[in-house]
């Protein structure tokens, strides 16, 4: 193992910022990056592409399925997606909202993603009642009853196209992402398109969450990765060679889609 895999504290060498906002020497990770120094611009360039890629989808197959994820980081992009006139061309009327994980809590508990999410798209967007998919997370089969949901959903598309459009995720200074963490069951999942998870390394209450399977047959998956307190973890899996098992993250390769992490220059260590 690399040194850098092995000492998560090895001092990260200063990132260069371009004269155009860009960072110019950013992180070499697995996929695309998308650099900016400016968090707010970092935003930009993530609404901007996923309006692209919502009405290329919507023209190729009707309807855009797209899947968030809570935690604070992307709260302020819903919000300018739902505010900035920039953005009202979503096509909110033909997309399916997913959630990506969910703790088990009822919906009106604040550590309820799905009750913030809804919050924000719900009286907004002007998307359908019928096409916002929240997990019922305080049921025993919460996570059957959310892949059958998935599978009846997607099933009208044809096969091979059946797949989540747009996942965005975030991570967790321990490299966790939806609720995969470090050395959790969830990770050896291989079957399953939802599953629980709890154990010792899941921060408490337990979860509902997307499995690696289903996120990895996405055609497209975005991390969205802000702060100086995920440059130490953004360092590591760039130049470490951890197993997935310790960096839930590094488990996420799509298989024929696209991964584009978006970072601002806090998270790839720039002062």
């Amino acid at each position: 193992m690399s040194d850098a895999a092995s000492d998560p504290h090895e001092e990260i060498r200063p990132v260069e910022l371009g004269n155009d906002g860009y960072v110019a020497d950013p992180p070499n990770l697995p996929g695309h990056v998308v650099a900016r120094q400016d968090p707010d611009d970092v935003l930009t360039h993530l609404a901007n592409d996923l309006l692209d890629h919502a009405l290329q989808c919507v023209r190729e197959f009707g309807h855009f399925h797209l899947a968030l994820s809570g935690g604070h980081t992307p709260f302020p992009l819903y919000q300018r997606l739902m505010t900035d006139p920039l953005y009202r061309g979503l096509p909110w009327a033909r997309t399916h909202l997913w959630i990506v994980d969910e703790r088990r809590v009822p919906f009106e508990d604040d550590l309820s993603n799905y009750k913030h999410i809804h919050e924000i798209f719900a009286d907004h967007s002007g998307i359908p009642a019928n096409q916002m998919h929240p997990i019922q997370a305080t049921r025993d089969d919460a996570d059957v009853l959310y892949e059958q949901e998935l599978q009846e959903v997607l099933g009208w598309r044809e096969k091979g196209h059946d797949r989540l459009d747009y996942v965005l995720l975030g991570m967790g200074p321990d490299g966790h992402t939806a609720s995969l963490f470090p050395n959790s069951r969830a990770l050896d999942v291989e079957d399953r398109l939802v599953t629980m998870n709890s154990g010792p390394t899941v921060v408490p209450p337990d979860r509902v969450s997307m499995t690696y399977k289903l996120l990895n047959a996405s055609r497209m998956i975005c991390p969205l990765v802000m702060g100086e307190g995920k440059a130490s973890m953004i360092h590591r899996i760039a130049t470490g060679d951890d197993p997935s098992h310790d960096v839930p993250i590094k488990g996420i390769n799509p298989v024929g889609g696209v991964l584009r992490w978006y970072l601002d220059g806090a998270a790839c260590g720039a002062g």
